[in-house]
């Protein structure tokens, strides 16, 4: 009788191991056959901007090393939101991935779209590149302003008289224009576009004077010399503009404005899933052919693993919609 207890005993421990690590075989065997399948690679933004850009780059090389296609699925609209709320509300196998840019992550501040929540919803796999952003002036317009400290001077002696522009209420260079305002203490009233493609024209044109730009858009006309470039808002020089000062070196310690952009997976994608993806992320951008595409496109590779992207968009979150609370900033 006793023999008999014990045996069945056995027969039920048996089984319910057996229960619970069928799962975590399952499990492993799918991370170990990933991918299988074409990869969708959401951009939550129109073909054509940097977020795209440097998407189609990192996209090309990851379907080269994880030997099946990955496609570039534009989802645009709402600052980003729509294509987020997309990729938050898909499987979680790994099979459709996003491509977080710094506008998606402040845009919960600025958008009505309450569809998702960036900080539960997804799983970072890791930051892919740096967005260097350049403080422009139209050099017929300003003259005599070849430094931060001189633009700063000029505004203050016209409190409220200079305009500056941007891609839009509640854009990268709309918050940080206003950030720099607060700690330079000096006023000047924001005129918004739609896009920095007509912001960057009216500039040229010389209807308004100054832009915190994205280093894509500003770049060729820096070059030609129809812009000069006073001050870039990253905490080290860039490559692209070596002799421009950064806004820290000009009189702001710490003073930090850098847009970028990394790929999240839908929460509960599994461990070894986006683990396999870190690894696959770092080694493309230390491709050098990857680096040099990127810079070519005014992006900068600049890999993260999973929890120092947590911790960035944390940060950045905090950092941003405090600036977006204390001024008053409202989204389009």
């Amino acid at each position: 009788m006793q023999n008999t207890s014990r045996r069945t005993f056995a027969r039920r421990l048996g089984a319910a191991m057996l229960t619970v690590s069928l799962p975590l075989f399952a499990t492993q065997a799918f991370a170990d056959s990933y991918p299988s399948k074409p990869i969708r690679l959401v951009v939550p933004f129109p073909p054509g901007g940097p977020t795209d850009t440097a998407a189609r780059i990192i996209g090309q090389k990851l379907s080269e090393s994880l030997k099946q296609p990955v496609v570039v699925d534009n989802r645009p609209g709402a600052s980003g939101t729509i294509g987020a709320e997309n990729v938050a509300k898909s499987t979680a196998d790994g099979y459709t991935l996003l491509v977080l840019a710094t506008p998606t992550l402040i845009a919960p501040h600025l958008v009505n779209r309450k569809g998702y929540d960036l900080f539960k919803d997804f799983a970072p796999i890791g930051a892919a590149y740096d967005l260097p952003i350049v403080m422009v002036v139209n050099p017929n317009a300003l003259p005599d302003v070849t430094t931060l400290q001189q633009y700063i001077a000029k505004a203050k002696a016209r409190p409220g008289e200079m305009n500056y522009t941007s891609a839009g209420n509640g854009s990268f260079g709309h918050l940080s224009t206003e950030l720099l305002q607060n700690l330079g203490d000096f006023d000047v009233q924001h005129v918004p576009y739609k896009g920095s493609a007509p912001a960057i024209q009216d500039l040229l044109a010389g209807q308004v004077p100054m832009m915190f730009s994205d280093m894509i858009a500003a770049l060729p006309h820096i070059k030609a010399g129809k812009l000069r470039a006073i001050a870039v808002g990253s905490a080290k020089r860039v490559s692209f503009t070596p002799d421009v000062k950064t806004v820290a070196e000009q009189g702001f310690p710490g003073f930090e404005a850098t847009a970028w952009g990394g790929l999240l997976a839908p929460a509960g994608t599994p461990k070894d899933i986006i683990a396999k993806l870190s690894a696959e992320l770092k080694a493309a951008l230390a491709d050098p052919t990857v680096q040099q595409k990127m810079l070519g496109a005014g992006t900068v590779a600049a890999y993260m693993p999973p929890e120092q992207l947590a911790a960035r968009m944390r940060a950045d979150d905090k950092k941003w919609g405090k600036v977006i609370q204390d001024n008053g900033i409202k989204g389009d």
